[in-house]
Order: C-alpha cells, then structure tokens, then sequence
C-alpha cells in the first residue's frame, strides 16, 4: 500500500505544457489521487494560463514560478504549499517566484481552504506535480549529453553530470523538457530526505505584505467601477414590504437604488449557500462616501417573515430546512435551551447499561455548559469586485472554498459555468466567514442590473446584523460515581440553535463501560456557519471543564487523569467507532506535562489550567498560568503541545498556534452577541468585544510532536481546547467555576 501511495501515475495528476516563446508549465489536478485527468503536451498562448489552477512554471530566462491553488487568507499556504511542490522540484527556493492562481473549474475539482484539509490534501499531489517536472527536466539534460539519468544529480535547480563537469540550469532545459513523453511514475523522497520541508521559512510573499503590494479586494480597482452597497432588513426575521428612494436618488454620485432576490424561489442551497436576507435593496454610485450618506436616504418597510421550508443540499442528497417565523432573543433562547435538556430525545450513541449504573452510584456530578452566538469579525470587511456581461461574469472574490460557490452563481445569475472567471485575491482573514459566498452573488446581480463593474462593501455593522454567525450551543454533562471513586458512567447531551455541539465519538467516548450521549437541535432564522472548528470549539471547552472537575471530585491530578482515562481506551476500548488515536493523544499530553514543567509550580504565583482535544484530525493540548491583577485575569504564560502529523513548515505552524490562543482566550473571555426581537445588539466593536493587544498571553510557547505521519489539521485543532484551559486556570485564581461564556461576563468582571 505504502509503494502505491508513493508512485503516482502521471495520467492521475500531470498536465504539462509548452509554452509559447519557450519554457514550460507543470499542472496538477488538486484532488489528483481522487479524479484522473488526461496529461496534456501542446503549444499554448500565455493567455490560456488561467485554464490551468496550480502549475510549475519555467521559463527559459531562468525564473521559476510556482502558482499557489489554494486561497490565502492568513494560513501561510502561499509558502507551505509551494514548499511541496519546491522539495521534490529542487529549484532554488530563494530565487523561486510564488504567485496566487486564479479560480479554474475545468483544470482543479477543488480549491479548498477550510476544515484544516490544505497540507493533508495537498501533500501528495503537489510534491508529485515537482518531482515530475524535476525528472522530465533531468531527462532533457541526459538526451543533450547522450548520459544517462541515473547518472545526473541536481541541486538549486541546476542539473549536473559529475563525469564530464557539465551542468544546465532548468531554464535552458525547460523548452526541450516539456516535449518529452510524461513519465508514467515518478518516486516520491523519504521525510529522511527532505531538504525544505521541515525546516522553517518566512512567508514567502511576506514583503509584498508589508509594502503594500498584496492586493486585497478592498483594493482592487477596474475602469468603470462603481462601488455599491446593500440595505438589508433590521432584524432577523423580517423581510422587505416597499421603499422608497426618492431622496436617496437625488444625492451626488448615486447611480442606481433598486431591490433584488439574491436566490430564485425554489432554489435547492448547497452546503455553503447561506440564506442571510434573500431580499435586498442595492444602492449604487461613484464613491464609497455618496453610497453609505445615500443609504441612509432610503425609505423601507419591513415586515414579518412567514414560517418556510428550503430544500438544502446535503451529502449527495436533499434535505428540508424550517426557517421559522418570529423574532428571536438570547433570553428566549437560553430559557428554551434548558428546557430541552430536561427532555428525551435522540440517541446518538449508547454503551453497557448507564440507566442502571446512575441509579446505583453512590455520587452523581451533573454541570451544564452554554455558549453564546459569537460573530467572525475578519479584520477585513465582506467585499466583491462583479463584472457580469454577455460573453462573462468575472468576479475578484475573497472565498475560501471557489468551487462551493459556483452552482450558486450559475443558478441565481443564469451564468454558464465556462464563463465564470475569477480572482482569489488575498482575504483579510476569515475563520469560516468567507466559505460562504452569498455577496458573490449579491455583486453579480447588482453588476448585471447597472451594467458595469462594482465593488460591493460590507461595512462592519452591515456584517455584524447581517452576519453568519457561530450557533448558541447548551451541554450537559454526568458521572457516575460509585463507594470507590470509581467513574461508572458517563452521560452527555447537548443542543443548539440550530445544530448541536455533539461529537459522540470523541473522548472521553471508547472510555466507559457505561455511556450515553443524546442530541436535540431547535430551528432558527438567524443565519449560522462554519465557525473556526466548527462545534468543536464549544464541545471541547464543555467536555474538558468538565473533566478537570471531574478529576477533582475524584481526587486525581487533572493532566493525569486525561492520560489514565485514554490508557484506558488504549487497553480495552469500548465501542467501535471512536474517532481518535489513544496513542497520539497519550503522546501529545506526555509531550505537554514535560514542556510545561507540570507539577511544578507556576512562575509569577500564576495558576495553571490545562486541556485536550482532538478535532481535524490532530490533537492539541495546552496549560494556561493566569494571575489576578486588579480584579482581571491575566494570562501569563501559556505552553502549546501539537501533534498534526509532518510539521510542513515550523514557522507558520508556529504562528498558526499562536494567533489560534490568542483568538480562544479573546472569545472565551469577551466574545458574545446578544440578540434582541430578532437583532443584534453589538453592531460594531466598541459594543462587541474582541481582545487587545495587551490582554494577548505575555508568552505562547509551542511544541510539536515529531513524527513522520502524513500532515493532518493545524488551523483548527489548537483552538477548541484554549477555552478549557483558560476555565481551568481562572478557577484555581478565582475558586469559581466556570459554565457560561463569555467568562468575565460570568465572574462579574466586565471589562470594556
């Protein structure tokens, strides 16, 4: 199995061209061990480029280049991945040129930033795509020099023959190379033998950061642009009645104020459409100035909404979605939450006899865990450039998941699927916001209704009321406790507006002989998504408070316990479909209580709060040393332990941790939105809360696992467990549990 991993045929992935002037291009189909594709050799014009979606590039002056396929939005994809493809292309990295490739359909299946998937998908496929362009390069040589290949070695993209003393650089060879028959396998290198990877590399597009250069859409100007910008309804659960844009329409540099359905009637969602408002009010001039001091000109009615059914894509079929009528509040919400855990329902999953296991344990522990609507607040604004004509519909788009968004584009905007171009500019973050494509299509239809290009803009209110949010979450966790001490049953149920948090087979399922997790969820109309690990980030931080209670009230080590419960389903597990490795959790918790020092006391008379996780199939734990100062907490120190298999490139992952602690400590603390009749009550950020700089952790020091398992998530996976471990910590400073998020707000210590 191991060798066919290793040998990848050329027809599953290869498209190499000539190109014209010289030189030659490498193509890699993305999801090239999953969806064959042809290999292609043939003369194309420079403007054909854009067909292909990740490719090598030589051209016979010497200049590499390697196009980035996946969108960029503050991962570090634009160097690890191009890291990939260099290790086994062997050009000089420092001389290499990487540039974001456009959105292509015909060429990728995919282009997927999200869900912690970019190195594990990428791993195989894109260090195939260098070491066939490297071989075919290396083949060009030996016919020049009438050598064999076997014979030839190469470094910083240079060929060499040692028995004669010659050598070419890939410019000089790239023309000749791309005519040569493709290569029906090529070996991939051993982690032993890597020279890049592994090692640690500043972001390769980092300058073009820092000066300026990187174009976000916010930035991007056409001839002709006009900048636009939506009214949507004030509260969630309202629609547009009539308006009127008499006034609206007499103020300089507006061009255009009209109403528009984002979705056709009927329209089956798919699984990154998103409802928000489907009805909206476009207004359209010359600057951003004219467009927002106009919007507030316009005259609307609203009215209630009527309770509705959509049919939404999911998992190869359809399913139907309530979106009830009514306008909706926290308060509610909260009341209705805990209603709901008192009540039977679903069975997620069920181990021995936990019924009879309560009803005989000496002593039951029982806490309840909620969470608020959180929103995303990527530091840059939703924003679209739409250019919708006849002959095409180009679009600039920060989207995380392009090809999501295409089905939605063709069926709303009646667009053919070739005639879509698009940039991937920069994203000025994005946290699961930006999977979700709906202004995409709202700038489509504005364009195509004004005729000319725009850039649509979100301000921050606009996308705070009119957001998709992370959902409200309840948990419910219950032990069993028999004469002895022993644990005998383990019981959880959780909920949410619209979804629940539950992960049945995550530990500390596999655990207990007796177990019983359930699950409810309750219809909304306010919009929720893909929040950064999305239900885990709620799960892990119930599960793990509850764990180091638990630990307590047995009167064991909290690290210590996490390690004897997962020896324990190493040994003897129950059940069969437990999603994590006993093992590497084991691993990374062992790697944890070294690098922290743990047993030993905090420096600064801090206190420590540890906790674990695992999501996005790696594993994460961390130990936060908080101190009290004033009344407010303040987070010392926190060590970060990680497994998430071959670490691509230390740098970014380094940084990828740490901006994930500093995010968790920021929502764990103050993040909150609060709805009322239907709106939220935080429209900008100085009514909602998110860290400053400094509250951010005086030292974040981060450790990973070493191993040579194939690279799984890192964006997600530190994340879900920083809220534990924080609970954790500031109940050995306070003496005061914690059950509610945001926690400042539960410890009575506000903070503005």
């Amino acid at each position: 199995m191991k060798n066919a991993k290793n040998n990848q045929s050329r027809r599953s992935f290869l498209k190499v061209t000539s190109l014209t002037g010289g030189g030659m291009m490498v193509g890699f189909s993305w999801f090239a061990n999953l969806i064959p594709n042809e290999a292609i050799a043939h003369t194309q014009d420079k403007e054909n480029w854009v067909e292909l979606n990740g490719f090598i590039k030589i051209t016979p002056d010497n200049q590499v280049k390697i196009f980035n396929p996946n969108p960029e939005f503050g991962t570090n994809v634009m160097t690890s991945l191009p890291m990939m493809v260099n290790e086994e292309l062997e050009a000089d990295w420092s001389k290499v040129i990487v540039e974001m490739g456009d959105y292509d359909t015909p060429r990728f299946k995919s282009q997927f930033t999200g869900g912690s998937r970019a190195m594990a998908m990428a791993w195989r496929p894109l260090r195939t795509a260098g070491a066939t362009a490297r071989l075919m390069l290396m083949q060009a040589a030996a016919n020049e020099w009438g050598v064999s290949v076997s014979e030839l070695t190469v470094s910083k993209g240079v060929v060499m023959h040692k028995a004669s003393n010659r050598s070419a650089n890939y410019g000089s060879l790239a023309t000749a190379a791309a005519k040569l028959p493709k290569p029906e396998k090529v070996n991939l290198k051993k982690p032993s033998e890597f020279t890049l990877l592994g090692t640690a590399q500043k972001n390769k597009v980092g300058k073009e950061i820092v000066d300026g250069q990187s174009l976000f859409t916010i930035d991007y100007k056409m001839e002709g642009m006009l900048i636009a910008m939506v009214i949507h309804p004030p509260a969630f659960g309202m629609e547009l009645k009539s308006f009127d844009a008499t006034e609206a329409l007499k103020m300089p540099g507006i061009k255009a104020v009209f109403d528009f359905q984002v979705y056709k009637d009927g329209y089956a969602k798919a699984g990154f459409d998103t409802r928000a408002f489907n009805k909206l009010i476009a207004v359209v001039g010359n600057s951003t100035w004219e467009v927002m001091n106009a919007r507030k000109k316009v005259v609307a009615q609203w009215e209630p909404i009527q309770d509705t059914k959509e049919m939404v894509m999911a998992r190869g079929g359809k399913r139907e979605e309530i979106i009830p009528a009514g306008l909706e509040s926290t308060e509610s919400h909260l009341r209705q939450m805990h209603e709901m855990q008192k009540k039977p329902t679903r069975v997620a999953r069920k181990d021995g006899d936990p019924e009879t296991a309560f009803k005989s344990a000496k002593k039951v522990l029982e806490r309840t865990y909620t969470a608020p609507f959180l929103a995303h607040n990527p530091m840059e604004p939703i924003s679209c450039v739409a250019h919708i004509t006849d002959a095409k519909a180009f679009f600039v788009a920060p989207i995380q998941i392009p090809e999501m968004i295409k089905q939605n584009i063709v069926a709303n905007l009646d667009i053919k699927p070739e005639q879509i171009e698009m940039k991937l500019a920069r994203m000025g973050g994005g946290f699961g916001r930006r999977a979700y494509g709906h202004y995409i299509v709202e700038a489509g239809h504005i364009s195509k209704k004004v005729k000319a290009p725009v850039k649509l803009i979100y301000t921050r209110e606009d996308d705070l009321t009119n957001g998709i949010y992370r959902p409200t979450y309840i948990m419910t966790y219950k032990a069993a406790i028999d004469e002895n001490n022993n644990i005998t049953a383990l019981h959880v149920i959780g909920g949410g507006f619209p979804e629940s948090p539950l992960h049945e087979n995550r530990f500390p399922a596999g655990v207990f002989a007796n177990y019983l997790a359930e699950s409810w969820e309750l219809p909304s109309n306010i919009t929720i998504g893909a929040y950064r690990a999305p239900r885990s980030n709620f799960n892990a931080s119930a599960e793990q408070s509850f764990l180091d209670e638990l630990a307590e009230t047995v009167g064991k080590d909290p690290l210590e316990f996490r390690i004897e419960l997962l020896k324990k389903a190493k040994s003897n597990p129950v059940g069969k479909n437990n999603d994590y490795d006993a093992d590497r959790y084991i691993g990374v918790l062992e790697l944890l209580k070294e690098k922290s020092n743990w047993g030993a006391a905090a420096s600064k008379n801090a206190k420590r709060g540890v906790a674990a996780y695992f999501c996005h199939a790696s594993y994460a734990a961390h130990v936060v040393d908080v101190t009290m100062k004033n009344g407010q907490p303040v987070v010392e120190k926190v060590v970060s332990a990680l497994d998430c298999g071959f670490v691509v490139n230390p740098e970014g992952a380094k940084n990828m941790v740490e901006g994930s602690v500093v995010d968790g400590i920021g929502n764990a603390l103050y993040g909150e939105l609060i709805f009322d009749k239907g709106t939220s009550q935080q429209k900008n950020l100085n009514q909602y809360r998110i860290i400053r700089h400094r509250e951010a952790p005086k030292k974040i020091d981060v450790h990973f696992v070493q191993n040579n398992i194939d690279p799984t998530g890192l964006g997600e996976p530190p994340f879900p467990p920083v809220f534990a471990a924080l609970a954790n910590a500031l109940y050995k400073a306070t003496g005061k549990r914690l059950y509610n998020q945001p926690y400042l707000k539960e410890l009575g210590k506000i903070k503005v």
